[in-house]
């Protein structure tokens, strides 16, 4: 696969200075005025791996000419970022997180429904009009096969393991998309389809419990420290843990057996983007049956297009569980009412 060219990588940290030590002033007047008079540029704000920023990035920038600026960074930051930025956009594309992040944000985006949107998953599809989900990541365990030792891991009623009191690696559900996703999960999974049940929050309660005070900040970092060896088991998505397998980590995925969920992870344009033909050009391409294909079978992430190729590594969909009764619009609607709910059990067994 070709490196990247022409493309800066930013990383989260760099970002954090930029936003917060005035060094977007200095990117400023130079490089902005550049981007206005060259109409073949784009830039994309990007959660996304790595692996999979190098499969779309560079073919985007052959297939169609346009020279594409990459800044990474965490979904939370990046949007904080969007943000920050919405009466003066400097991004075009944001690819980071889903309609469940994101829904009470829109008034950040572009309206824009692909011609592509039609050869998605049904369920998959642009139903808001501003998200296009391009790739899911499910929901899933990741495993240090080295430390687990005997401990059995099939679910989340394991999680509940005193062996694993203070050695689960879990983020933080109002700032990590993939930590909300895993709490979503857990209480679909655990509430029998209905998340907002005593039942299912009880179980929370005894699995913060679990936690034992200690969360990560960073779910990126999160899954690292398992692959590493600091934890035995995280809760995380797909992508990065079929990845550590694909390359001889001594590590192991578990879809939960009492329900995975499958998230569209999305692809938005930034409201008042400066390019925003070309950034129609990326939805596009990002849904295209050329992508969708390399991606689906390259990589570890599976593709949203109906009939697009899966890897021989990758775990068969049908042998995943889903949570029972899973509806993202719902899940999108009762965010701020989750992470709250979330945030008063930690408060709570912290005291």
């Amino acid at each position: 696969m070709k490196k990247m060219k022409a493309v800066t990588i930013v990383a989260a940290a760099a970002l954090l200075v930029s936003i917060f030590a005035g060094c977007s002033s200095q990117e400023g007047s130079g490089k902005d005025s550049a981007k206005e008079k060259d109409g073949n540029v784009l830039t994309v704000y990007t959660a996304r791996s790595e692996s999979l920023n190098n499969a779309v990035i560079p073919n985007f920038e052959q297939d169609t000419g346009i020279k594409v600026e990459v800044i990474v960074a965490g979904t939370g930051e990046l949007v904080k970022r969007v943000e920050s930025e919405k009466n003066n956009p400097v991004g075009d594309i944001l690819w980071a997180a889903d309609e469940t992040m994101l829904k009470s944000k829109a008034d950040l985006f572009e309206q824009y429904v692909s011609p592509e949107d039609k050869n998605m998953m049904e369920e998959f599809r642009n139903k808001t009009g501003y998200f296009s989900p391009a790739f899911a990541d499910p929901t899933v365990f990741i495993v240090n096969t080295n430390l687990i030792g005997d401990i059995k891991v099939e679910g989340f009623k394991d999680l509940l393991n005193p062996e694993l009191k203070g050695k689960i690696a879990f983020g933080d559900p109002a700032a990590s998309s993939s930590a909300f996703q895993s709490l979503t999960a857990m209480l679909y999974a655990m509430g029998d389809g209905d998340p907002m049940s005593d039942q299912a929050w009880e179980f929370v309660e005894r699995f913060i419990a679990n936690l034992d005070g200690k969360m990560s900040s960073s779910s990126g970092q999160l899954h690292k420290s398992v692959a590493d060896g600091e934890y035995p088991i995280g809760l995380t998505w797909e992508d990065p843990v079929a990845s550590y397998m694909k390359n001889g980590a001594p590590v192991d995925i578990v879809f939960p057996k009492e329900g995975a969920v499958f998230p569209g992870e999305s692809v938005q344009i930034i409201k008042g983007a400066r390019n925003l033909e070309n950034a129609k050009k990326f939805v596009d391409y990002m849904l295209s049956e050329k992508i969708q294909n390399l991606v689906g079978s390259e990589l570890t992430v599976r593709p949203l297009r109906e009939g697009a190729e899966l890897a021989s590594y990758m775990v068969p969909t049908e042998q995943i569980v889903l949570a029972k009764n899973y509806d993202e619009s719902w899940v999108s609607d009762h965010k701020d009412e989750i992470t709250a709910k979330f945030n008063e059990l930690l408060e709570m067994s912290l005291d």
